[in-house]
């Protein structure tokens, strides 16, 4: 199994200086490629991919302009143009949006190869640095496993992270368990269970909401472009960062114990890009990250040998009763509590739709079915194409 473990370091002013000047260097070549690409093919139709563009940052380090190109490793530029086209694979296959150019004030990241790193030691000397980056190792890598990219990445708030991915073989399946769950996610509950219980929403943002619209109030005072606009910026993101952060921290514990104490784990493939368009709806529905937890289960259940199934998001989880199967015809948002007119059974809205998520979870995995549903061919062709930005 694959693992990245991430880590906070603190460079020296000299390393500090050559990765900057190397995060710029990304930024910069990915932009004037992504450029390239889209003016090509505005203007003469025609497609450039890959091989091209690694052309062109040959001939843009030969001019005099772009002499500094030179000054970093090379392995991080050539990655910059790979995750270029990734991207643009992804958005002709309709799986994501025009790339958009990079932004200085957003950080960024650089991602080093087995060619422009060496791990020796227990340390990381990273391509043109003399000296290991002074990472605070919160945990050890293995002896025996071998890392296979590093990548260095800037916060808008100023800190410095380091991703170490390697492959782990010692990842074993937990005992297994006779448990099963199902689980609705909400808003004024984070997650309801099939067992009965809810888990409180602890609203991260709205906790930190007072400080971040305060700095926020002093940074639009301040004169853009000058240096006080600039430290304004970093404590709006310092405030981000902590709200991310604990965000992530909760998540994990929660996500951790759900895959421990169960061996099947049923959840709703929720379109979470299609709900935050609702405005009255979208901070909380980014706030709860709805998103997060379900990728965190996923591939936790696959690291543990647990059983992870999604239902189809059109399943009428909440109007169906879990005791007899009759489906209400209407069931507005704002009834929390309802009583089937055909058994009499009183229920609980949420805990009702989780119950019947595992129900309906539990029949997709006895009957074979796609525990992703993915969509039919028909809404697939008459899906509108996005177009390129202009």
């Amino acid at each position: 199994m694959e693992k990245a473990h991430s880590y906070r370091f603190y460079p020296t002013p000299e390393q500090e200086s050559l990765l900057r000047r190397t995060v710029g260097c990304v930024r910069l070549v990915y932009n004037k490629a992504l450029h390239e690409r889209t003016q090509a093919w505005y203007e003469r139709q025609e497609r450039i991919g890959y091989s091209q563009t690694s052309s062109m940052l040959t001939s843009w380090k030969k001019q005099e302009e772009l002499d500094f190109l030179n000054e970093v490793s090379c392995v991080p530029l050539q990655q910059g143009l790979r995750h270029l086209q990734t991207a643009f694979t992804n958005f002709f296959a309709g799986s994501a949006r025009y790339p958009n150019f990079k932004k200085k004030h957003q950080g960024g990241s650089v991602e080093f190869i087995k060619s422009a790193f060496n791990f020796k030691n227990g340390q990381i000397y990273l391509a043109k640095c003399l000296d290991p980056l002074p990472i605070r190792w919160s945990r050890q890598i293995p002896s025996y496993c071998e890392p296979s990219t590093v990548t260095v990445r800037l916060h808008p708030s100023g800190r410095w992270h380091i991703s170490i991915r390697f492959d782990d073989p010692t990842i074993k399946p937990l005992p297994v368990s006779d448990k099963v769950i199902g689980i609705d996610l909400g808003i004024s509950s984070l997650m309801i269970t099939s067992d009965g219980d809810k888990v409180a929403n602890p609203k991260h943002f709205k906790k930190h909401y007072r400080r971040l619209r305060k700095v926020q109030k002093t940074l639009d005072r301040k004169q853009k472009g000058s240096k006080n606009r600039e430290k304004a910026r970093i404590k709006v993101a310092k405030v981000h960062a902590q709200i991310t952060d604990s965000r992530k921290d909760h998540l994990h514990k929660l996500t951790t114990q759900l895959v421990r104490e169960n061996q099947t784990i049923v959840v709703e493939n929720l379109a979470v890009k299609n709900l935050v368009k609702n405005p009255n709806l979208a901070q909380s529905i980014s706030d709860v990250s709805w998103g997060e937890i379900t990728r965190q289960l996923a591939y936790k259940c696959r690291w543990y040998g647990r059983t992870y199934i999604e239902i189809d998001r059109w399943f009428p989880s909440s109007k169906r009763c879990s005791n007899c199967g009759h489906i209400a015809r209407e069931l507005p948002l704002s009834v929390r509590e309802w009583e089937c007119p055909e058994c009499g059974t009183h229920h609980d809205r949420d805990i009702n739709a989780s119950k019947n998520i595992l129900a309906a979870g539990l029949a997709v995995s006895v009957c074979g079915a796609s525990v992703r549903p993915q969509q039919s061919k028909s809404v697939k062709a008459t899906a509108k194409k996005q177009k390129p930005k202009s």
